[in-house]
């Protein structure tokens, strides 16, 4: 007999936008088996109106609340709430704050959501987003040269997803799809300036994965129904034709078989730094040369 899930509330509570908040409950909650759930968002509190409102709902369904104020009365009365129900009052935020204002000798500002403030960094991200909706799919080949990563692979190796989600780190990525009987050009798979990353995924994984677009798409599946679309032999043909492009331009590979989206995107973004700090290293060694 299966062991019934533990059910429990907890709540994220946040005076920015608790983007935050979000990926570090995923990330702590994934740790635990048997366990159900119920996560209640409370983005943006920050009056004290607010707050009472929040606590209310606290009140009514008592749990674990993780929150990130900055201002100290909030702070303080949401802890006080808490100990009174009984129930864990975590401020996530504070210790990585409390270090690196110690390492720095600095304190920081207290001011609620400057990471989504509009400076230089935020249109640099609307800007790549904005290239990566651009060149997604192959859509535009003009101007692939601005790109700083330019994804490649057959259909369904998660070429969009993973560009959009580099492009909100800040991070122009582009891709190119490898279709059969669809020649690109080569000169676009030998530009200097962007990093290449070719993305495989297993014959078997492709297939279930085009079989259950085709079912919700029914435009794809009118234009798919006469071709070798989920044909596993042309599929794994596709696969090791596009192996065969990776490695004869000595590209990194990244199996997609079994990762998430983020996993993808963060060795993109370790390959991508990797390559920032050799040629920066080559740029001080020429220079030491020439001085």
């Amino acid at each position: 007999m299966a062991k019934k899930k533990k059910k429990f509330f907890i709540h994220l509570v946040s005076d920015a936008t608790g983007t935050t908040l979000l990926g570090l409950s995923r990330a702590v909650l994934a740790q635990f088996e048997g366990i159900d759930p119920n996560q209640k968002f409370w983005p943006l509190i920050r009056t004290e109106r607010q707050l009472e409102r929040v606590i209310r709902r606290i009140s009514d369904n008592p749990g674990p609340v993780i929150f990130t104020f900055v201002n100290e009365k909030m702070r303080a009365r949401l802890t006080e709430k808490c100990e009174e129900l009984g129930v864990p009052c975590v401020a996530v935020l504070d210790p990585i704050i409390h270090s690196l204002s110690s390492y720095l000798g600095e304190h920081a500002k207290g001011v609620p959501g400057l990471q989504h403030t509009m400076d230089d960094a935020y249109f640099k991200r609307v800007s790549a987003v904005d290239f990566a909706m651009r060149f997604d799919d192959g859509r535009s080949l003009k101007g692939l040269k601005e790109a700083d990563i330019i994804l490649v692979g057959v259909s369904r190796t998660s070429k969009t997803p993973t560009s959009i989600f580099l492009a909100r780190r800040g991070i122009k990525a582009a891709n190119i799809p490898l279709v059969p009987g669809v020649e690109v050009p080569d000169e676009h798979f030998r530009l200097k300036k962007p990093l290449y990353v070719g993305l495989t995924a297993s014959p078997e994984r492709l297939k279930h994965l085009r079989h259950t677009r085709l079912k919700t798409d029914k435009n794809d599946a009118a234009a798919f129904a006469q071709n070798t679309y989920l044909d596993e032999e042309q599929i794994e043909n596709e696969t090791r034709k596009a192996r065969r492009l990776f490695s004869s331009h000595g590209w990194p590979v990244i199996d997609v078989t079994k990762r998430s989206i983020e996993e993808t995107a963060a060795e993109i973004m370790t390959l991508l730094q990797n390559r920032i700090d050799r040629q920066e290293k080559e740029k001080k060694e020429k220079k030491a040369k020439h001085d």
